[in-house]
């Protein structure tokens, strides 16, 4: 009996030690309601061989917002910086973006606002799809919104007669 117990216990600890956060892959995430405060205007240094200056920002803790001042960050090769900054998202939350390091090249964030470019509304490609797929969308491009389209797909059926009036191979 108490080789069993002790060996779930050494079991258990190696699991926990396994899924505990360490700093290097430890990420602040918080979506809140209410807007951040101004910015704290702080004194940027004067550059710094081999790094890169983090500037302050407020972050949410304990139902509250708080200063981080800025600070100096290793610089890392091949990658760039992703300033902290919150962003409001279309249902009137707020997140915090950036505070990350980002690796440089075509999937990185061409626009440097700190969101990667696969997940930025503002990207020419995500744009484009929000056009043609969106709630609002024009699914068979031919000037019409979707939700005002009586033959979305374009086959020349009705939505009303179509049974897949999205699938212009189907109707």
């Amino acid at each position: 009996m108490f080789k069993k117990s002790l060996l779930g216990a050494i079991v258990a600890a190696g699991s926990l030690i396994g899924l505990a956060p360490t700093a290097a892959n430890a990420q602040y995430t918080a979506i809140v309601s209410t807007a951040p405060p101004a910015p704290v205007q702080e004194v940027t240094p004067p550059p710094r061989r081999g790094h890169v200056w983090a500037p302050g920002h407020h972050e949410w803790r304990g139902n509250q917002y708080v200063w981080v001042s800025g600070h100096w960050v290793q610089a890392r090769e091949g990658y760039d910086y992703r300033e902290p900054r919150w962003v409001q998202r279309g249902d009137g939350s707020w997140y915090l973006v950036g505070n990350t390091w980002e690796r440089r090249g075509p999937y990185g964030d061409r626009d440097r606002d700190g969101i990667a470019n696969r997940d930025d509304p503002d990207s020419p490609r995500n744009q484009r799809q929000a056009r043609r797929f969106g709630p609002h969308g024009d699914l068979d491009r031919d000037g019409i919104m979707n939700k005002d389209d009586r033959d979305r797909d374009g086959d020349g059926v009705n939505n009303r007669r179509d049974r897949y009036p999205d699938d212009p191979r189907r109707s």
